[in-house]
Protein backbone atom coordinates (compact mmCIF):
# COMPACT_ATOMS: atom_id res chain seq x y z
CA UNK A 1 0.00 0.00 0.00
CA UNK A 2 1.39 3.54 -1.35
CA UNK A 3 2.29 5.94 1.66
CA UNK A 4 2.87 9.68 1.80
CA UNK A 5 5.74 11.72 3.48
CA UNK A 6 4.06 14.72 3.13
CA UNK A 7 4.00 16.78 6.35
CA UNK A 8 3.13 20.42 7.34
CA UNK A 9 6.45 21.71 6.44
CA UNK A 10 5.60 20.85 2.92
CA UNK A 11 2.40 22.91 3.53
CA UNK A 12 4.49 26.15 4.63
CA UNK A 13 7.00 25.34 2.33
CA UNK A 14 3.95 26.11 -0.65
CA UNK A 15 2.47 28.76 1.31
CA UNK A 16 5.82 30.46 0.92
CA UNK A 17 5.92 29.92 -2.84
CA UNK A 18 2.31 31.36 -2.87
CA UNK A 19 2.44 34.25 -0.62
CA UNK A 20 1.87 37.37 -3.02
CA UNK A 21 0.51 35.28 -5.68
CA UNK A 22 -2.38 33.72 -4.46
CA UNK A 23 -4.95 35.36 -2.66
CA UNK A 24 -5.19 35.44 1.57
CA UNK A 25 -9.26 34.58 1.02
CA UNK A 26 -11.60 35.51 3.42
CA UNK A 27 -12.68 33.27 6.34
CA UNK A 28 -16.85 34.07 6.81
CA UNK A 29 -19.60 33.70 9.02
CA UNK A 30 -23.09 33.81 9.09
CA UNK A 31 -25.52 33.66 12.05
CA UNK A 32 -28.00 32.63 10.42
CA UNK A 33 -26.04 29.75 9.42
CA UNK A 34 -24.80 28.94 13.16
CA UNK A 35 -28.85 28.46 14.32
CA UNK A 36 -29.50 26.36 11.42
CA UNK A 37 -26.30 23.55 12.05
CA UNK A 38 -26.16 24.54 15.93
CA UNK A 39 -22.66 24.91 15.72
CA UNK A 40 -20.07 27.84 15.08
CA UNK A 41 -19.06 27.55 11.11
CA UNK A 42 -16.60 29.59 9.69
CA UNK A 43 -16.20 29.66 5.69
CA UNK A 44 -12.95 29.79 4.02
CA UNK A 45 -14.06 31.41 0.39
CA UNK A 46 -12.26 30.28 -2.02
CA UNK A 47 -14.37 31.21 -4.40
CA UNK A 48 -12.81 34.39 -4.38
CA UNK A 49 -9.06 33.10 -4.97
CA UNK A 50 -7.89 33.65 -8.51
CA UNK A 51 -9.35 32.57 -11.12
CA UNK A 52 -12.15 31.50 -8.64
CA UNK A 53 -11.13 28.04 -7.20
CA UNK A 54 -8.58 26.63 -4.72
CA UNK A 55 -6.95 25.01 -7.77
CA UNK A 56 -4.67 27.56 -8.53
CA UNK A 57 -2.89 26.93 -5.56
CA UNK A 58 -1.90 23.44 -6.09
CA UNK A 59 -1.19 24.35 -9.78
CA UNK A 60 1.01 27.37 -9.00
CA UNK A 61 2.70 25.06 -6.28
CA UNK A 62 3.51 22.30 -9.16
CA UNK A 63 5.12 24.57 -11.80
CA UNK A 64 7.07 26.42 -9.25
CA UNK A 65 8.50 23.45 -7.81
CA UNK A 66 9.86 22.82 -11.32
CA UNK A 67 13.15 23.27 -12.65
CA UNK A 68 13.37 26.34 -14.31
CA UNK A 69 14.85 24.26 -17.95
CA UNK A 70 11.74 21.87 -17.26
CA UNK A 71 8.97 24.30 -16.88
CA UNK A 72 10.15 26.64 -19.52
CA UNK A 73 9.31 23.30 -22.05
CA UNK A 74 5.29 23.44 -20.44
CA UNK A 75 2.93 21.91 -18.97
CA UNK A 76 0.00 19.36 -20.31
CA UNK A 77 -2.99 18.79 -17.80
CA UNK A 78 -6.45 17.19 -18.35
CA UNK A 79 -9.55 18.89 -16.47
CA UNK A 80 -12.96 19.86 -16.45
CA UNK A 81 -12.54 23.35 -15.09
CA UNK A 82 -11.15 24.18 -12.24
CA UNK A 83 -7.41 22.45 -12.83
CA UNK A 84 -7.58 23.84 -16.21
CA UNK A 85 -7.65 27.12 -15.59
CA UNK A 86 -5.41 26.76 -12.11
CA UNK A 87 -2.85 25.79 -14.32
CA UNK A 88 -3.18 28.09 -17.32
CA UNK A 89 -3.19 30.94 -15.10
CA UNK A 90 -0.17 29.40 -14.03
CA UNK A 91 1.41 29.04 -17.04
CA UNK A 92 1.06 32.19 -18.00
CA UNK A 93 2.44 33.74 -14.63
CA UNK A 94 5.36 31.83 -15.08
CA UNK A 95 5.58 32.67 -18.96
CA UNK A 96 5.66 29.01 -20.22
CA UNK A 97 2.95 26.99 -22.64
CA UNK A 98 0.09 25.26 -21.15
CA UNK A 99 -2.33 22.77 -23.40
CA UNK A 100 -5.36 21.52 -21.44
CA UNK A 101 -7.21 18.64 -22.41
CA UNK A 102 -11.12 19.45 -21.09
CA UNK A 103 -14.38 17.48 -21.67
CA UNK A 104 -16.52 18.39 -24.48
CA UNK A 105 -19.56 19.37 -21.76
CA UNK A 106 -17.04 21.05 -19.39
CA UNK A 107 -19.23 24.46 -18.59
CA UNK A 108 -18.33 27.41 -20.85
CA UNK A 109 -17.44 30.34 -18.37
CA UNK A 110 -14.69 27.50 -17.58
CA UNK A 111 -13.61 26.90 -20.91
CA UNK A 112 -13.47 30.16 -21.60
CA UNK A 113 -11.58 31.52 -18.73
CA UNK A 114 -8.55 28.74 -19.62
CA UNK A 115 -8.44 29.77 -23.39
CA UNK A 116 -8.01 33.30 -21.44
CA UNK A 117 -5.26 32.69 -19.99
CA UNK A 118 -3.44 31.84 -22.85
CA UNK A 119 -4.01 27.94 -23.13
CA UNK A 120 -3.91 25.52 -25.80
CA UNK A 121 -7.82 23.39 -25.24
CA UNK A 122 -7.48 19.61 -26.43
CA UNK A 123 -11.53 19.01 -26.56
CA UNK A 124 -12.31 14.77 -25.74
CA UNK A 125 -15.69 13.15 -24.95
CA UNK A 126 -15.70 12.49 -21.39
CA UNK A 127 -17.89 9.15 -21.99
CA UNK A 128 -16.19 7.54 -24.65
CA UNK A 129 -12.29 9.24 -24.24
CA UNK A 130 -9.61 8.53 -21.45
CA UNK A 131 -8.65 12.02 -21.10
CA UNK A 132 -5.31 10.82 -18.78
CA UNK A 133 -4.56 8.88 -22.03
CA UNK A 134 -4.78 11.59 -24.20
CA UNK A 135 -3.24 14.13 -21.84
CA UNK A 136 -0.32 11.38 -21.08
CA UNK A 137 0.49 11.28 -24.82
CA UNK A 138 0.88 15.05 -25.47
CA UNK A 139 2.66 15.63 -22.34
CA UNK A 140 5.41 13.02 -24.36
CA UNK A 141 5.04 14.15 -27.78
CA UNK A 142 5.53 17.69 -26.69
CA UNK A 143 8.04 16.87 -24.36
CA UNK A 144 6.37 18.54 -21.58
CA UNK A 145 5.60 18.30 -18.36
CA UNK A 146 2.33 16.25 -17.07
CA UNK A 147 0.44 18.48 -14.01
CA UNK A 148 -2.27 15.88 -12.52
CA UNK A 149 -5.03 17.20 -10.37
CA UNK A 150 -4.97 16.19 -7.34
CA UNK A 151 -2.50 13.08 -7.90
CA UNK A 152 0.84 14.53 -6.53
CA UNK A 153 2.12 15.62 -2.98
CA UNK A 154 3.08 19.02 -4.90
CA UNK A 155 -0.75 19.46 -5.83
CA UNK A 156 -2.00 18.33 -2.28
CA UNK A 157 0.65 20.41 -0.70
CA UNK A 158 -0.58 23.68 -2.47
CA UNK A 159 -4.17 22.84 -1.51
CA UNK A 160 -3.35 22.42 2.20
CA UNK A 161 -2.35 26.11 2.11
CA UNK A 162 -6.23 27.25 2.25
CA UNK A 163 -6.95 25.15 5.19
CA UNK A 164 -3.29 26.25 6.76
CA UNK A 165 -4.88 29.72 6.48
CA UNK A 166 -8.01 29.08 7.71
CA UNK A 167 -5.82 27.88 11.35
CA UNK A 168 -3.96 30.64 10.85
CA UNK A 169 -7.49 32.76 11.06
CA UNK A 170 -9.19 30.86 13.41
CA UNK A 171 -8.15 29.31 16.93
CA UNK A 172 -9.57 25.90 18.24
CA UNK A 173 -10.99 24.63 15.26
CA UNK A 174 -12.69 21.02 16.18
CA UNK A 175 -14.25 19.90 12.63
CA UNK A 176 -13.15 20.88 8.86
CA UNK A 177 -15.39 20.00 6.42
CA UNK A 178 -14.32 19.99 2.40
CA UNK A 179 -15.64 18.65 -1.33
CA UNK A 180 -14.16 15.53 -2.16
CA UNK A 181 -13.45 14.99 -5.46
CA UNK A 182 -10.09 13.47 -6.38
CA UNK A 183 -8.72 13.79 -2.92
CA UNK A 184 -6.27 16.72 -2.88
CA UNK A 185 -8.07 19.55 -1.20
CA UNK A 186 -9.37 16.67 1.55
CA UNK A 187 -5.91 15.21 1.77
CA UNK A 188 -4.13 18.89 1.76
CA UNK A 189 -6.47 20.04 4.63
CA UNK A 190 -5.68 17.10 6.85
CA UNK A 191 -2.12 16.74 6.53
CA UNK A 192 -1.96 21.17 7.13
CA UNK A 193 -4.62 20.59 10.32
CA UNK A 194 -2.85 17.00 11.71
CA UNK A 195 0.58 18.83 11.74
CA UNK A 196 -0.75 21.74 13.87
CA UNK A 197 -3.87 19.86 15.69
CA UNK A 198 -3.90 16.24 15.47
CA UNK A 199 -7.53 16.02 17.39
CA UNK A 200 -9.34 18.40 14.11
CA UNK A 201 -11.94 15.96 12.94
CA UNK A 202 -11.28 16.14 8.93
CA UNK A 203 -14.86 15.30 7.27
CA UNK A 204 -15.35 15.05 3.01
CA UNK A 205 -18.88 15.37 1.62
CA UNK A 206 -19.38 14.11 -2.08
CA UNK A 207 -22.43 13.82 -4.26
CA UNK A 208 -24.78 10.88 -3.67
CA UNK A 209 -23.99 9.57 -7.85
CA UNK A 210 -19.87 10.16 -7.37
CA UNK A 211 -19.02 8.32 -3.84
CA UNK A 212 -16.33 6.49 -5.14
CA UNK A 213 -13.94 7.94 -2.28
CA UNK A 214 -16.82 6.77 0.04
CA UNK A 215 -16.89 3.40 -1.38
CA UNK A 216 -13.33 3.17 -0.96
CA UNK A 217 -12.55 4.22 2.92
CA UNK A 218 -15.37 1.66 3.75
CA UNK A 219 -13.65 -1.20 1.78
CA UNK A 220 -10.25 -0.71 2.40
CA UNK A 221 -9.12 -0.27 -1.49
CA UNK A 222 -9.97 2.07 -4.24
CA UNK A 223 -12.94 1.70 -6.27
CA UNK A 224 -13.63 2.73 -9.74
CA UNK A 225 -16.88 3.92 -10.44
CA UNK A 226 -18.65 5.07 -13.86
CA UNK A 227 -18.67 9.06 -14.13
CA UNK A 228 -21.11 10.16 -12.19
CA UNK A 229 -24.15 11.91 -13.36
CA UNK A 230 -23.86 15.29 -11.06
CA UNK A 231 -24.08 18.76 -11.56
CA UNK A 232 -20.83 19.17 -9.41
CA UNK A 233 -18.59 18.82 -12.65
CA UNK A 234 -15.67 19.27 -10.27
CA UNK A 235 -16.42 16.32 -8.18
CA UNK A 236 -17.59 13.98 -11.15
CA UNK A 237 -13.90 11.67 -10.68
CA UNK A 238 -13.99 8.31 -11.08
CA UNK A 239 -11.41 7.14 -8.56
CA UNK A 240 -9.88 8.61 -5.50
CA UNK A 241 -5.52 8.91 -6.23
CA UNK A 242 -3.35 6.95 -4.92
CA UNK A 243 -1.04 9.81 -2.82
CA UNK A 244 -4.32 11.09 -1.68
CA UNK A 245 -6.07 8.19 -0.81
CA UNK A 246 -3.01 7.20 1.37
CA UNK A 247 -3.51 10.22 3.33
CA UNK A 248 -7.33 9.54 3.09
CA UNK A 249 -7.09 6.63 4.96
CA UNK A 250 -4.56 7.75 7.82
CA UNK A 251 -6.53 11.23 8.31
CA UNK A 252 -10.13 11.27 7.25
CA UNK A 253 -12.63 11.05 10.28
CA UNK A 254 -15.42 10.46 7.35
CA UNK A 255 -17.45 11.31 3.91
CA UNK A 256 -21.32 12.17 3.64
CA UNK A 257 -23.12 12.31 0.37
CA UNK A 258 -25.49 15.33 -0.70
CA UNK A 259 -28.29 14.93 -3.50
CA UNK A 260 -28.08 17.59 -6.30
CA UNK A 261 -31.30 19.11 -5.00
CA UNK A 262 -29.39 19.61 -1.35
CA UNK A 263 -26.41 21.50 -3.75
CA UNK A 264 -28.73 23.48 -5.27
CA UNK A 265 -30.27 24.34 -1.58
CA UNK A 266 -26.96 25.16 0.08
CA UNK A 267 -26.05 27.55 -2.98
CA UNK A 268 -29.57 29.59 -2.89
CA UNK A 269 -28.26 29.59 0.68
CA UNK A 270 -25.14 31.06 0.37
CA UNK A 271 -26.22 33.65 -1.91
CA UNK A 272 -29.73 34.54 -0.26
CA UNK A 273 -27.95 35.12 3.43
CA UNK A 274 -24.34 35.51 2.55
CA UNK A 275 -24.36 37.13 -0.82
CA UNK A 276 -21.85 34.71 -2.03
CA UNK A 277 -21.76 33.11 -5.30
CA UNK A 278 -20.94 29.39 -4.80
CA UNK A 279 -20.43 26.51 -7.66
CA UNK A 280 -21.86 23.05 -7.24
CA UNK A 281 -18.80 21.33 -5.93
CA UNK A 282 -17.82 24.00 -3.73
CA UNK A 283 -21.25 24.00 -2.07
CA UNK A 284 -21.09 20.58 -1.12
CA UNK A 285 -19.73 21.07 2.46
CA UNK A 286 -22.46 23.71 3.33
CA UNK A 287 -24.98 21.09 1.78
CA UNK A 288 -24.10 18.53 4.26
CA UNK A 289 -23.91 20.68 7.30
CA UNK A 290 -27.05 21.94 6.19
CA UNK A 291 -29.09 18.60 5.96
CA UNK A 292 -27.42 17.44 9.32
CA UNK A 293 -25.21 15.02 7.53
CA UNK A 294 -21.75 15.72 9.90
CA UNK A 295 -21.76 13.95 13.03
CA UNK A 296 -20.70 15.35 16.51
CA UNK A 297 -20.72 19.06 15.53
CA UNK A 298 -23.73 20.71 17.48
CA UNK A 299 -21.95 23.19 19.90
CA UNK A 300 -18.30 22.98 18.26
CA UNK A 301 -16.28 25.04 16.27
CA UNK A 302 -15.91 24.12 12.61
CA UNK A 303 -14.29 24.68 9.60
CA UNK A 304 -15.96 25.03 5.74
CA UNK A 305 -13.54 25.43 2.77
CA UNK A 306 -15.93 26.86 -0.23
CA UNK A 307 -13.79 25.26 -2.90
CA UNK A 308 -15.17 27.36 -6.15
CA UNK A 309 -17.07 30.01 -7.96
CA UNK A 310 -17.20 29.56 -10.96
CA UNK A 311 -20.41 29.06 -13.08
CA UNK A 312 -22.19 30.29 -16.25
CA UNK A 313 -24.81 32.54 -15.18
CA UNK A 314 -27.31 31.33 -16.88
CA UNK A 315 -27.15 27.74 -15.24
CA UNK A 316 -26.33 29.63 -11.92
CA UNK A 317 -29.50 31.26 -11.83
CA UNK A 318 -31.18 28.15 -13.04
CA UNK A 319 -29.87 26.21 -10.05
CA UNK A 320 -30.77 28.35 -7.38
CA UNK A 321 -34.01 28.70 -8.44
CA UNK A 322 -35.01 24.84 -8.14
CA UNK A 323 -36.48 23.55 -5.59
CA UNK A 324 -34.96 20.09 -3.95
CA UNK A 325 -36.78 16.93 -4.39
CA UNK A 326 -34.57 15.26 -1.81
Amino acid sequence: MLTSQLALDDIRAAALRLAGVAHRTPVLHSSTLNARVNATLFLKCENLQRMGAFKFRGAYNFLASLPEGVRRRGVVAFSSGNHAQGVALAARLFGVPATIVMPTDAPAVKLEATLGYGAEVVPYERATSHREEIAANLAAERGTTLVPPFDDERIVAGAGTAALELLEAVDGLDAIVVPVGGGGLISGTAIAAHGIDSKIAIYGVEPDAGDDFAQSLRTGRRVTIAVPATIADGLQTTSPGEVTFAIAREHVTGIVTVSDGELCDAMRFAFERMKLVVEPSGAAPLAALLQQRIPGIAGKRVGVIISGGNIDAARYGELITSRSTA
